[in-house]
């Protein structure tokens, strides 16, 4: 996959599936702007091994209203020259309904703004940004099982989101697909990142127990798919869903 002469937006890129999508850009000839919200993690040994050139890292708090503008502004300073975003970070924290109502409200108010109106911000900005450029750009926007099949009652608000996404990305498919700019869905199952590391704790061996596959997804096996789809080989497949979940779920 050659991805010379493109830059990439990638959000939550310090770790997991940010990392990896991140690192396999770089390989493949891409320049990346790539944030993080408390420390750059993988992102700083990949600055040293492809120089400030290539990567760009950008503190970003995406909790924040402002965030995402500030990072647009960031990215046009490293190139004006933006082909693609992936929109990778996301938050899910663990919200029983028994919480009190102020905990309920502020935990739904922090994922709803993390991982649906950054998302939706960030599309916004870079369709104008191809819109304006004329060039043809992709946005990938990593969603969940959860947003098809549910999960459990305690992440509420996670399905919701990652429902919301999905509506998000097949209307942005649907009404930009004529002028060149593509938008596409990864929905994963559980995948071995930090995220996960409750399926990975004692008494919890069920939710694993539950993939077929007997394992959660490897983040590389996730940039596989993210940096294929940004290499522009299937523009026709803009508004498609690809599942990673190890036929945990199969529709």
């Amino acid at each position: 996959m050659n991805l010379n002469n493109q830059t990439v937006i990638v959000t939550g890129a310090s770790r997991g599936i940010g990392a990896a999508t991140t690192k396999l850009l770089l390989s493949s000839g891409a320049r990346v702007v790539g944030s993080y919200n408390r420390n750059k993690g993988a992102l700083s040994d990949l600055i040293d091994t492809v120089g400030k050139d290539r990567l760009m890292a950008v503190k970003c708090d995406l909790s924040k209203v402002d965030a995402v503008t500030d990072l647009w502004e960031q990215a046009l300073s490293f190139t004006d020259n933006i082909t693609g975003i992936v929109n990778n970070a996301g938050i899910m924290p663990e919200t029983p309904i028994q919480v009190s109502k102020d905990t309920w409200h502020a935990d739904w108010q922090n994922v709803l703004q993390v991982n649906v109106q950054a998302v939706a911000d960030l599309s916004r900005l870079a369709i104008l940004h191809f819109q304006k450029t004329k060039t043809t750009g992709r946005i990938v926007n990593v969603a969940s099982r959860a947003a098809f099949r549910g999960d459990g009652p305690d992440f509420m608000h996670y399905a919701a989101s990652k429902s919301a996404v999905v509506g998000m990305t097949r209307t942005i498919a649907r009404a930009y697909a004529r002028e060149g700019i593509y938008a596409f869905i990864i929905a994963p199952g559980w995948v071995k990142t930090d995220m996960a590391s409750i399926a990975y704790e004692k008494g919890n061996e069920w939710m694993l127990d539950e993939v077929p596959m007997g394992r959660a997804a490897e983040p590389g096996e996730i940039a596989n798919m993210m940096v294929f789809l940004l290499s522009g080989m299937s523009d026709s497949s803009t508004g498609a869903t690809f599942d990673i979940n190890g036929a945990s779920y199969v529709r």
